[in-house]
């Protein structure tokens, strides 16, 4: 596959979907937690009723021929094989965006923004917005290859990044992400300056300004509080996932159930949902992403980019041009000017009225409004 880049469509067996359905009737149940809310993690409840769904109704097959009308494809970059999106507008003129997705997503997130990216035209946009789009899987997730040796940093993930877009013939580019997404988008900017001409990111990851601390904004403070709960309540998943992967990922690969509420627990604390990820994203939604961890099997897999890269992160001023959407419900928030300590020409600043981590997932119109407000500086 070396070089070449070869049609890689996804056509799971049927015997894995009946194993799937054969686990999910065999699921050992935990006991009830004792709150009667989310506070020690998903409730046994939910998870029952999801688990019932998921066995007797979800349908594989639709997400599927959802994912495949986008044509997938598959190419070989640094020794792995990685399986991408690639869907070109009709304009001759369009920008080349690479999207880069986090954990616990995939390029399920992206779905529902591929069409009015490449063609705003057809979605009330402006043809000159038009964006072509690649959405590749990262290492080790989704219908990617699993490395099999150490070594798959943020840094050389984005190297392969760049890789992909000459390999598309796109000589000028621009960049999204957020989550791990956003740490790749960085390092492509840092990285390929010369081919890159802009990045945005819903989830800009600066450090708080220490000139700033007698002399916070009321946004910095609650940015600062949000990442105090983070530390005390959210980051337990980060901190098994960074220093002990292998071990998490018996229980992922072999329960589904379990794999399910490992990701399906982010979902409610991360989504502006207003307390139940459902409110915000439909079951099937939900799933369907779930499964990109399920059916390939990417429960130690994926876990280890925090093994690999939380303790690497370099932060490093960033002289393209950038934009920052942050989003209320965003896991990290930041001020404009902590930002432009990182950021030095940051072109569009903007805080949407609703939405959360997941951006293009939950708030696809939003997301793709930011974009194109965006991407017009760096066109």
């Amino acid at each position: 596959m070396k070089d070449k880049i070869v049609p890689s469509p996804i056509q799971v067996p049927d015997s894995a979907l009946d194993d799937l359905k054969q686990r999910l009737a065999a699921t050992r149940w935990p006991d009830e937690e004792t709150p009667k809310d989310w506070s020690q993690g998903i409730p046994l409840a939910y998870m029952q009723e999801v688990v019932e769904y998921w066995a007797s109704e979800y349908d594989w097959r639709r997400c599927e021929e959802k994912v495949n009308r986008f044509d997938p494809s598959k190419t070989e970059l640094d020794g792995l094989g990685i399986h991408f999106l690639h869907v070109r507008s009709s304009r001759e003129d369009a920008l080349p965006l690479v999207m880069t997705h986090g954990w616990p997503g995939s390029i399920i997130e992206f779905l529902k923004v591929i069409e009015p990216l490449v063609d705003p035209e057809g979605h009330g946009g402006d043809g000159a917005d038009a964006f072509h789009v690649v959405c590749p899987t990262l290492p080790g997730f989704g219908f990617s290859d699993k490395p099999a040796e150490t070594g798959w940093q943020v840094q050389r993930i984005a190297r392969a990044w760049t890789e992909l877009m000459a390999r598309l013939g796109y000589e000028r580019y621009v960049a999204q992400g957020g989550d791990w997404g956003s740490f790749v988008t960085c390092e492509i900017a840092l990285a390929d300056p010369e081919h890159c001409a802009g990045i945005h990111t819903n989830m800009p990851i600066v450090w708080p300004d220490p000139e700033t601390m007698t002399n916070l904004e009321p946004s910095e403070q609650a940015a600062l509080e949000a990442l105090q709960h983070y530390q005390d309540w959210e980051s337990g998943y980060a901190k098994q996932q960074s220093t002990r992967p292998q071990t998490l990922g018996y229980g992922l690969a072999d329960s589904p159930a379990g794999q399910a509420a490992w990701i399906l627990e982010k979902f409610w604390a991360w989504t502006d949902s207003d307390g139940h990820p459902e409110n915000v994203l439909t079951r099937d939604e939900l799933l369907d992403n779930v499964m990109f961890y399920w059916l390939p099997g990417t429960g130690a897999s994926s876990a280890r980019i925090y093994w690999e890269s939380l303790n690497k992160i370099g932060f490093d001023p960033i002289h393209i041009p950038a934009g920052i959407s942050i989003f209320p419900r965003e896991i990290f928030g930041c001020s404009r000017r902590w930002a432009e300590k990182r950021f030095t020409r940051l072109v569009h600043w903007n805080k949407p009225a609703k939405g959360g981590h997941f951006a293009a997932f939950e708030q696809p119109a939003a997301f793709v409004d930011e974009l194109r407000t965006c991407f017009r500086h760096m066109r």
